[in-house]
C-alpha cells in the first residue's frame, strides 16, 4: 500500500447550467501537472413586442458567445484567497480580452483594488490586489449581450452571481518543521502535527485556495501514474476519508491509512499531499471552506501554477497585471 493516495480520474471542471459544480482535478496526491455552469439570466426577452410594422428579430451577428462557468457559485460563502473564475466555452481573441473584462462588473460593499488575468484564451480570473476583507459582499454582473469574443462570436446572456467573504481562515504549512497553524480572524485556532512530500514526489509550495472538500475521496496510484502495477510498494487504490481539495492536479489535505500518525517523528512522506491524523483531519476538514489560502513553504518544489486550482496569489501584481486586458481598477460600489 502506498503511504499517500491519488484521486480517480473521470472529474470534469465544469457541469450543467443551473447545478453545482467545483473544480475537480483528475487525481490526488500525484507528482505532475502543470465550475457551475454560469448562472443568470438567459437573455430572452420577458415583454410583448412592441407595435411594428416588422417585428421579427434582429439577425445574429454571428454564433454565440457563451461562460461556460462562474466561480463561485452564487450565493456561496467562500474565503479571503477566492477569485472571481469564467471560463468560456470558446476562445477570445486577446484584442477582445479588454472590452470583455469591462462588461464583466466586479462590486463590492466595502471597495478593493484589483484585475482580471487571463489563464490561456478560455480562462479569466478577478482577484483583489491583496486578500478579500472578511465579510465582504460581493456581486459579479457579467453583461455579455452583444459582446464579441474577437473570433466572430457573440454574447446573448447577461450572468448575475453573488457570493460572501467569510471568516479569515488561513492555514501556513512547514513541511521541514512538519507542522500545520491554522489561523481564523486573526488569532491561532490550532498547529497540527503534518506529513507533506518525499523528497521523490514533493509537495508544491506556495498559496493554494481551497476548491472543494469531500468526506471521502477514491484514490489511486495509476491515476496520476505513480503505478499501475500492483505488485509495487508505490500501488494504492484506497477510499480515505476528511479530504481538503486544494490543486486540479491532486494536492489534498487528508487522512492516510499509510501514515496515521503523521509528524516529526513519523517523516514518512507522501506522493504530494499534506498528511493529518484521523482526528486533526476531521478538525481541519470542519474549519475551512471553498477559497482559504493554504499556504506552503519549505518543499523543494516550485510554486503551484497560479491555474492549478485557485493558487492566483501565486503571482505577483505585475505579472498578474501582464495578463489583463483592462489592467488594474477598483470594485463598484455595492
Amino acid at each position: 500500500m502506498g503511504q499517500v493516495v491519488g484521486r480517480r480520474k473521470g472529474g470534469g471542471i465544469g457541469i450543467a447550467l443551473m447545478t453545482v459544480a467545483v473544480l475537480v482535478g483528475a487525481s490526488a496526491c500525484g507528482g505532475g501537472g502543470s465550475d457551475d455552469k454560469a448562472g443568470g439570466s438567459d437573455g430572452k426577452a420577458s415583454g410583448k413586442p412592441s407595435a411594428s410594422a416588422s417585428p421579427s428579430p434582429a439577425k445574429p451577428k454571428g454564433p454565440p458567445m457563451l461562460l461556460e462557468t462562474i466561480m463561485p457559485q452564487s450565493g456561496a460563502t467562500v474565503g479571503v484567497a477566492m477569485p472571481v473564475s469564467v471560463i468560456f466555452t470558446d476562445p477570445v481573441a486577446k484584442s477582445a480580452r479588454a472590452s470583455v473584462e469591462k462588461h464583466m462588473k466586479v462590486s463590492a460593499s466595502t471597495q478593493v483594488a484589483g484585475a482580471w488575468h487571463w489563464f490561456g484564451d478560455k480562462r479569466a480570473d478577478w482577484r483583489p490586489k491583496d486578500y478579500w476583507p472578511s465579510g465582504t459582499q460581493v456581486k459579479v454582473v457579467a453583461d455579455m449581450e452583444g459582446v464579441s469574443n474577437g473570433n466572430g462570436r457573440y454574447g446573448v446572456h447577461s450572468y448575475t452571481h453573488t457570493f460572501k467573504v467569510g471568516d479569515d481562515v488561513r492555514a501556513d504549512v512547514s513541511v521541514t518543521g512538519h507542522t500545520m497553524k491554522v489561523t481564523k480572524n486573526g488569532s491561532t485556532l490550532r498547529t497540527l502535527s503534518i506529513n507533506a512530500g518525499s523528497a521523490q514526489y514533493p509537495t508544491w509550495n506556495g498559496t493554494m485556495a481551497v476548491i472543494d472538500k469531500q468526506e471521502k475521496v477514491h484514490m489511486t496510484s495509476c491515476s496520476v501514474g505513480i503505478s499501475c502495477d500492483k505488485g509495487s510498494a508505490n500501488y494504492y487504490d484506497l477510499t480515505l476519508p476528511w479530504d481538503v481539495h486544494l490543486t486540479q492536479s491532486g494536492t489534498y489535505v487528508h487522512y492516510s491509512t499509510g501514515d496515521p500518525n503523521p509528524g516529526s517523528g513519523s517523516a514518512r512522506g507522501s506522493h504530494g499531499c499534506v498528511h493529518l491524523s484521523m482526528s486533526d483531519a476531521k478538525w481541519f476538514y470542519q474549519q475551512v471552506k471553498q477559497g482559504d489560502p493554504v499556504t506552503i513553504s519549505g518543499s523543494p518544489r516550485a510554486k503551484a501554477p497560479a491555474d492549478n486550482g485557485y493558487a492566483d496569489f501565486n503571482l505577483g501584481w505585475d505579472q498578474w497585471l501582464a495578463e489583463s486586458g483592462s489592467g488594474e481598477g477598483t470594485t463598484a460600489a455595492l
